[in-house]
């Protein structure tokens, strides 16, 4: 089975005077999966974005483009041309030659988000992030995941102070980033690894059913392995963190959009419309159009 098939999702953002005395504000924020033998990149993309894998671009914005799936390259005027996997995040700089490009045999998948500001130039003035030092290692990650999630998320929304709330979300990635990286080398461990990416991958498959005996084989393990070391480090055995999943993100869509019960239940692909009711019932206590018509909003606590 094929995972993490679903299609590229981007916004690029106006931004106003009143944003820039924010200190930070928010380009472009996307996803986009890349299958192999596929043309790169995408030509949805703006102009101004736009390039070619053989020439390169300078951006006048600082991105982050972080790796979950996949292998390419990455090369610029201060790193010579460098593998990268997946687990890899690619800072490039305002005013700095830069190309990267998936492998044609297997593809990538890409998280992005381009900013600028005082704030940020002051970070990479005070040597935080550097030129010299552009490809980071921080592993697959479920909570760098969500955050690129939620910042596609907020944008596309354009809500009142939007703005604002991305600039947060951008300095919470790369906080996360630095964190992670630093960290990396004392805590890394082969199976930790391996349930983040399992992780990543019910994420990224939210809409699907995922067959957690398939995502083992996947990844190497045998599913007995990968069963007893998921519940371990999750305190879920896969199946139900997955279930778990669906239940928060169909929480989100009762509270937050104006989709029919039915239409949610199809949409994170249920069994059945009747199953979902029932499974919805008895873990949150209420049905879902009574949780709608309550006006409860708070989305379950983040599965740790």
């Amino acid at each position: 089975m094929k995972y993490n098939d679903f299609g590229i999702d981007f916004k690029y953002l106006l931004v106003n005077e009143k944003d820039k005395r924010f200190g930070l504000t928010v380009n472009a924020v996307g996803f986009q999966p890349i299958a192999p033998n596929t043309a790169y990149p995408s030509t949805e993309h703006p102009k101004s974005y736009y390039f070619s894998p053989n020439s390169g671009r300078v951006l006048s914005e600082y991105q982050i483009l972080y790796v979950s799936k996949g292998k390419g390259f990455f090369c610029s005027d201060s790193t010579k041309r460098t593998n990268v996997i997946k687990g890899q995040v690619i800072f490039l700089f305002p005013g700095r030659w830069h190309t990267y490009c998936p492998l044609e045999t297997t593809g990538w998948n890409e998280y992005y988000i381009g900013f600028e500001g005082k704030i940020i130039d002051d970070i990479a003035a005070h040597g935080f992030i550097s030129p010299g030092n552009q490809i980071l290692n921080v592993g697959v990650n479920e909570d760098l995941v969500n955050l690129f999630s939620t910042a596609i998320k907020v944008a596309k929304e354009d809500k009142t102070a939007a703005q604002q709330n991305l600039a947060g979300i951008a300095f919470n990635i790369l906080g996360t980033i630095l964190s992670l990286a630093q960290n990396r080398n004392f805590e890394y461990k082969d199976s930790v690894q391996k349930i983040e990416r399992a992780k990543v991958i019910m994420v990224e498959n939210i809409h699907k059913n995922v067959d957690t005996k398939g995502i083992a084989a996947n990844l190497g393990i045998s599913y007995s392995s990968f069963r007893k070391a998921f519940k371990d480090y999750t305190g879920y055995a896969p199946a139900q963190y997955f279930q778990e999943l669906k239940l928060r993100k169909a929480k989100e869509l009762l509270a937050e959009t104006d989709y029919s019960v039915k239409e949610i239940s199809y949409a994170l692909n249920f069994s059945s419309y009747e199953y979902f009711l029932s499974f919805f019932k008895k873990r949150v206590g209420i049905t879902p159009v009574e949780y709608r018509c309550t006006g409860q909003t708070k989305l379950t606590a983040e599965i740790k």
